[in-house]
């Protein structure tokens, strides 16, 4: 694990203007996560765990404060950059997989290459990450409501790593996961992590979070532990 934190938070709000009035997410939230780790983010819901994550995730920047993700500030890069940004180093794996349904399991891990290059895979990456996860054969031309739930989370990991991205975010990635499953799922997720990916995991499951390597706890927008 190196000494030099991949992301820092600091001082960062992120209030949301609504007509009922401000509604402050994030409240001065500051924060080093390190090349390598396991991070796991826990609170109540409405806490602010999700803002953070999307923050970290460059899906939305502070509205105050200062966000470096691999020694950049992200609120001074233009969209072109940020969408670069989320594209090459950060991965994701949401609660509902947000696969394309219309697409193959094949088809699906393939489609970021296709946004970044602008055509087909050559290289045969995509079927060697669903290999990885567990995936290969006739499978592989199933659309995501063919197969379970948990088949359909790995084929959303292998997804997210098709870009070799630093950074995997991971929003509730066992929630809707039978627990044999789920446990699956984290041992992939160790896995990578051993490999060196740096993972930052919003989860509600004590038993979950013990995978990673140090928890913090969000409360009305505040890290608290």
């Amino acid at each position: 694990m190196s000494s030099a934190p991949v992301i820092s938070l600091r001082d960062v709000t992120r209030v949301y203007s609504i007509p009922a009035g401000d509604v402050v997410a994030l409240d001065g939230v500051s924060l080093d996560i390190m090349e390598g780790e396991f991070v796991a983010i826990m609170g109540p819901s409405g806490s602010g765990k999700s803002t953070l994550l999307n923050q970290i995730g460059s899906l939305d920047v502070p509205t105050s404060g200062d966000l470096f993700i691999d020694g950049r500030n992200i609120r001074e890069m233009n969209d072109d950059e940020l969408t670069d940004l989320r594209r090459d180093t950060i991965g994701y794996i949401f609660q509902r997989f947000n696969l394309i349904p219309l697409l193959t399991l094949l088809e699906n891990v393939e489609y970021p290459l296709i946004l970044k290059y602008g055509r087909r895979d050559t290289s045969g990456r995509p079927a060697e990450l669903l290999r990885m996860v567990g995936l290969e054969g006739s499978i592989l031309e199933h659309t995501p409501n063919e197969i379970s739930g948990g088949q359909q989370q790995r084929v959303a990991i292998a997804r997210a790593l098709v870009n070799d991205p630093q950074i995997l975010l991971c929003d509730e990635p066992t929630g809707n996961l039978d627990t044999k499953t789920g446990e699956q799922i984290m041992e992939i997720l160790t896995d990578l992590n051993r490999q060196g990916r740096t993972i930052i995991m919003v989860t509600h499951d004590p038993a979950t979070a013990e995978y990673a390597h140090r928890t913090i706890v969000i409360r009305d927008g505040r890290i608290v532990s």
